[in-house]
């Protein structure tokens, strides 16, 4: 098979099947192919997954499809994963999916787009047991950096209604004259949604609020029967009237007691800013800490751009919760609904995650673990310190009483594998920085970690590269570094529209605002490399030949860092922090370059780039020229 691929990349002089040097292939000759007609392939084959401490790995070779001429009109995948013990933490690190499941042995995973050349294969990581949790844990580690860890955590998807945890909610709906017309009916049809679908023994409570705020039931009631039909009955009275009274409408429900046993959240659902009582932000994110001394966390759902978005996202950062915009063509029913319809059944409230004993934990994202829902996982990505076997323990309440689920974890000491790892953990930290700066002002300490992360990482925003390239014209200027390192191309258009990106995270309502918030939100919730390209649609710019290209796809994650085109050479971005002893330049396509690919086979990777990469391997570094 070696042979074959050095014998194809010689003729063609492209070396992208070097990647796959070290496998093997399958060979199909397909004659005759009449002008204008259709052959299809169907490949049929076994293959023996291999298990890492329970958890399965599936790839599919999908990167293959990039030596297509064009983009292809359509790629979708469909597993059918079906298994003897029940399946747990179904997870893509790569695309996108899907997941449906059947019953507790049986899912449908899929994924699908149009118009695409897939560059990264797909990857599929399932475990199965017939705890009533199941817990994975992978690692990536490597030289003497902090290792990487990716955790995931899901129940099984039937469970019986004694195993579902009851819960509090308290539905906190504007009414305030702005909301009149379709927003007004959409909401209400949300709330009807949501109550038709309380269980049994939940408890809830609705107010409503626009000049003054006022609780159908005063506090948490059980969801009965006669006090649905009074909640219907409430919401179909609903009018739009009035100004935006949020501190009042806030203050309600903090203030409601309902079961010290049990999660309690806050559904708030506001289209405006507060016009009646506290409306300076510090002030009423304030009186919300204070007020909240049963750590309720308040969701929060914002109707269209005239919106406070800072307001809303610090009433969710104070609160350990998510926030959701709806664009002024979107659905609120749906939007709302669907979000119900993941929080509806808790399985496990009060989360917790410990680790011990060889091991320290470190930067983990989500900082607090959300519940624990039917049909739900937690995920988290942290850094570690030490190595060896951990006992990792979830905790968390059912039923008034604590649970634990104890899962025993190797923290790798020296381990590339797992390679997802690494950019995912960036993109959720990053995020979080950014978010931090927006809300609470710039510090460039936390400017300097961003970009050196995105860089090392591949995690290219408009707002990261806009970092990015002001921090290496600056080194530029001061001679600290030459354009052989540089890892993004000076296109001053694309700058300029980054800059702009950059500076709308001091905005505080509007359809910017609105966008800024859905990004930062999505880099800090990343669970595939999809995920980390927020924005990627505004990042495109005319290359020095007259090509329109996106700066996104010209970034590749190779062995746990990030790879760069700039002009016509790939960029190793470990080339600027690494302090190298040794240089070395090889000639593509040379009896030379062969004999390197074959005496280190890990260099694959990079040399099926291009013709022209500069890269750091083996503290030297590697200068491939055509």
């Amino acid at each position: 098979a070696r042979e074959i691929y050095e014998q194809i990349v010689r003729q063609v002089r492209d070396p992208a099947l070097l990647e796959y040097t070290n496998q093997g292939f399958f060979k199909v000759r397909i004659f005759p192919i009449e002008p204008r007609s259709t052959k299809r392939v169907k490949i049929s084959y076994r293959e023996v997954l291999n298990s890492d401490n329970g958890l399965y790995e599936y790839l599919y070779p999908l990167n293959t499809e990039k030596f297509s001429a064009k983009p292809l009109k359509e790629v979708s995948i469909n597993v059918d994963l079906k298994t003897n013990k029940e399946i747990k933490n179904i997870y893509s690190p790569t695309h996108l999916v899907d997941i449906v499941h059947k019953d507790n042995h049986n899912a449908i995973i899929s994924f699908e787009e149009e118009n695409t050349k897939p560059d990264i294969d797909f990857k599929l990581y399932y475990n199965t047991n017939n705890d009533d949790v199941g817990i994975s844990l992978l690692s990536y580690k490597t030289g003497n950096d902090n290792g990487y860890f990716f955790f995931t955590a899901s129940p099984s998807f039937i469970i019986e209604d004694r195993q579902i945890d009851a819960k509090d909610i308290t539905f906190v709906l504007d009414v305030s004259g702005s909301m009149a017309g379709e927003k007004i009916r959409q909401a209400k049809r949300a709330l009807l949604y949501c109550i038709n679908n309380l269980n049994s023994n939940d408890g809830f409570d609705i107010i409503r609020f626009s000049t003054e705020a006022y609780s159908l039931f005063g506090d948490i009631v059980t969801a009965t029967e006669s006090n649905i039909k009074k909640a219907e009955k409430f919401i179909e009275d609903l009018k739009p009237v009035g100004g935006t009274n949020i501190e009042e409408a806030l203050s309600f429900a903090l203030k409601e007691k309902g079961n010290s046993n049990r999660s309690h959240m806050i559904i708030f659902i506001t289209d405006g800013k507060p016009t009646i009582g506290e409306t300076v932000d510090d002030n009423l994110t304030k009186k919300i800490e204070k007020l909240n001394k049963e750590s309720k966390r308040i969701f929060t759902f914002g109707i269209g751009n005239e919106i406070n978005t800072h307001l809303l996202d610090k009433i969710t950062e104070i609160t350990k919760a998510t926030r959701t915009y709806i664009a002024p063509n979107e659905d609120i029913e749906i939007k709302i609904s669907s979000f119900y319809d993941k929080v509806q059944s808790p399985v496990l409230s009060n989360v917790s995650l410990s680790f011990e004993p060889t091991v320290e934990i470190l930067q983990t994202y989500p900082r607090t673990l959300p519940d624990l829902f039917k049909g739900s996982s937690i995920i988290v990505f942290g850094r570690y310190t030490g190595d060896g076997s951990s006992r990792v323990t979830l905790k968390g309440t059912v039923k008034g009483e604590r649970r634990s689920f104890t899962y025993k974890a190797d923290f790798a000491n020296n381990d590339d594998e797992y390679d997802f790892i690494p950019p995912l953990w960036a993109s959720r930290r990053i995020g979080f920085l950014l978010d931090h700066i927006r809300l609470n002002g710039e510090d460039k300490e936390l400017v300097d970690e961003i970009t050196q992360l995105a860089r090392e990482h591949g995690i290219v925003t408009p707002y990261t590269s806009y970092l990015i390239m002001e921090d290496e014209e600056i080194r530029v200027r001061r001679n600290e570094l030459t354009d052989h390192f540089q890892t993004l191309p000076p296109a001053p258009e694309l700058r300029r529209e980054a800059e702009g990106d950059y500076d709308a995270m001091k905005e505080k309502s509007g359809d910017r605002s609105v966008t800024v918030s859905e990004e930062f939100q999505g880099l800090n919730q990343a669970t595939n490399y999809a995920e980390t390209k927020q924005g990627s649609g505004r990042m495109v710019y005319v290359d020095d030949n007259g090509h329109q290209q996106n700066l996104t796809q010209q970034v590749r994650n190779i062995q746990g860092r990030a790879v760069y085109q700039s002009g016509k050479f790939w960029v190793d971005s470990e080339l600027q922090k690494s302090k190298m002893q040794k240089q070395k330049r090889i000639q593509f396509n040379t009896d030379e370059y062969f004999k390197f690919l074959k005496d280190k086979p890990e260099t694959a990777q990079f040399l099926a780039l291009g013709q022209n990469v500069r890269f750091l391997y083996d503290n030297t570094f590697y200068e491939i020229y055509e």
